[in-house]
């Protein structure tokens, strides 16, 4: 008898402590899950517009070929890969981070080169598309960050006692979050 009373308190105590923590970590589980969708939207917004970009460039002038090849490569490797919210590991992000840098490092040559295109600068498709794009990188930004926000938020309720105990029970594990890239915290090189 004592052994089914001190088993019926401890369910209760642990029922009690994951009513709470459970529910919570539901909550922001399912936050991150939103947030991320939401850098997912940016970047394939990024990528809607790229093929836009890349036909006007081409209409303007006799471009460089391999400069446009590259972006539309970058553009295909970096739709390619799709991160289940689920599954939102360190490794998962870092995968997801490095196709859309190359993505980024490509269309910064792109918009290098056109410089020495002055017909393409004055084209007013271009200059609506630059800015288009200049306006979605600063939403990929803003989602970027509330994401992260989002995580650290979840990753630190699953790590707190007693919800430590709970997410192991009911399976909550941490969740990856973007990170600076290499070479983040150095100026880049300006040259005219």
């Amino acid at each position: 008898m004592r052994k089914l009373l001190v088993g019926l308190i401890g369910f209760l105590a642990i029922t009690s402590l994951s009513s709470c923590g459970y529910n919570t970590m539901v909550q922001l589980d399912e936050n991150v899950k939103a947030k991320w969708a939401q850098v997912e939207n940016a970047y394939q917004r990024r990528a809607d517009l790229i093929p836009n970009l890349v036909n006007t460039v081409k209409g303007a002038a006799n471009f460089e070929q391999e400069t446009l090849t590259q972006v539309v490569e970058a553009r295909a490797k970096a739709t390619s890969i799709n991160i289940d919210a689920n599954n939102l590991t360190p490794e998962a992000i870092a995968q997801f981070q490095q196709a859309q840098g190359t993505l980024s490092q490509s269309l910064g040559r792109l918009l290098a080169t056109v410089e020495a295109y002055p017909d393409i600068k004055a084209n007013q498709n271009f200059l609506q598309l630059q800015a288009q794009l200049e306006g979605t990188e600063n939403r990929i930004s803003v989602e970027r960050r509330a994401f992260i926000e989002a995580t650290q938020q979840y990753n630190s309720e699953i790590r707190q006692f007693p919800n430590n105990l709970m997410a192991g029970i009911f399976g909550f594990k941490q969740k990856g979050s973007f990170t600076a890239e290499a070479g983040a915290n150095e100026a880049p090189d300006v040259q005219f």
